[in-house]
């Protein structure tokens, strides 16, 4: 257990700095293959040496070798943050098919959250990829485990929570994104193989962090309420709470035994 946590953790290490590409690049419509990564300001080439996860960051003080323009703190936070989104998940799960879900999962919502605090977007090249590696991931799970039934809830729930915010972006469009109602899907499929007791949970964890934040920068007059709100952010950190401890707090609560 404790070495697939530590590899989880390097691994998370590795595609945290992949994710920083898919952030940069993915809103911008550029491939995330190629060219190398570079240095925005000077288009020098990142040596091998200078891309090590943390590390390279570190080294260099935050800056690039060529030119000594800033590089910003978000490389580092995102590297960091999915290693240890990783790890957690890892310790979460243990020897599990239904890890590598998760994993999956952890990975995009990190990329979304940060493009979504960043560009107000949540890309469907993303999203829908997403939609597939963990559906088809379950699927596995569910023949291996032969838990069909869980795959059915998971599907409706997915279903549930794709209505629920189709009706919510037609119905007040400047509140809710359509991107919000794709992410739906993933969420809904993710949450739901966990049980509806979960999927009720998340839903409740995202809306009170986003009116929780929301209400203390309006408070602090950092944002007006006509300004639109990353929503894909709350989404994604409600559903990683949800995930991690959900099940845990709902079968302790008794509120829903039958939560995995």
């Amino acid at each position: 257990m404790t070495l697939l946590i530590i590899y989880c953790a390097v691994m998370g290490l590795v595609v945290g700095s992949f994710l920083n590409v898919v952030i940069y690049r993915v809103p911008r419509q550029l491939s995330i293959i190629r060219p190398r990564s570079a240095c925005p300001n000077c288009h020098h080439s990142i040596r091998e040496r200078d891309n090590i996860p943390v590390v390279s960051w570190m080294a260099l003080r935050g800056r690039c070798r060529d030119c000594a323009s800033p590089i910003s703190a978000r490389y580092p936070l995102v590297e960091c943050g999915t290693g240890l989104l990783f790890a957690v998940t890892a310790w979460r799960w243990g020897v599990h098919l239904d890890l590598g879900a998760f994993l999956i999962l952890d990975a995009a919502l990190v990329a979304l959250a940060f493009i979504d605090l960043e560009q107000l977007l949540l890309p469907r090249s993303i999203v829908y990829p997403t939609l597939v590696g963990v559906g088809t991931w379950l699927l596995i799970s569910a023949a291996h485990y032969d838990q069909w039934h869980r795959l059915v809830v998971a599907a409706a729930c997915a279903v549930g929570w794709f209505v629920l915010f189709y009706a919510l972006n037609f119905f007040s469009p400047r509140s809710l994104g359509f991107g919000d109602v794709r992410l739906s899907l993933v969420l809904g499929l993710a949450l739901g193989w966990l049980g509806l007791g979960v999927v009720i949970f998340g839903f409740f964890i995202s809306n009170l962090l986003g009116a929780i934040v929301g209400l203390s920068l309006i408070a602090a007059k950092k944002r007006t309420r006509d300004q639109p709100v990353p929503y894909g952010i709350y989404l994604a950190s409600g559903t990683i709470v949800a995930i991690l401890v959900g099940p845990a707090l709902l079968t302790h609560w008794h509120y829903w035994p039958n939560a995995h």
